[in-house]
């Protein structure tokens, strides 16, 4: 399986690792590397999220306040949505092709 991100949850971990960057020196190396250990395990496991809809899965990140929102198939793992809990719930909706 392998791994792919929207272009807008590319962004959107950029950008999040950039500010946690900003704030204290070495954090958005951190976050980085939670999101590997919880891509990593999903690559392995992609059923343990929680279910959002037919197509969608949430997996909430430990250390930080994230969740991931992805789709699985049988050869590609999707990250669609990294999204910081304090954003409006469903925000990335009209994002996602169906």
């Amino acid at each position: 399986m392998r791994l792919e991100f929207h272009p807008e949850a590319e962004l959107e971990l950029i950008e999040a690792a950039l500010h946690y960057e900003m704030e204290v020196p070495g954090l958005g190396e951190r976050f980085g590397i939670e999101v590997r250990r919880a891509t990593d395990l999903l690559l392995d496991h992609p059923e343990i999220g929680q279910q959002v809809d037919p197509d969608l899965r949430r997996f909430v990140l430990p250390r930080f306040p994230f969740t991931l929102i992805y789709s699985a198939t049988s050869d590609v793992l999707r990250i669609e949505v990294v999204a910081h809990q304090s954003r409006l719930p469903g925000y990335w909706r009209t994002r996602i092709d169906r």
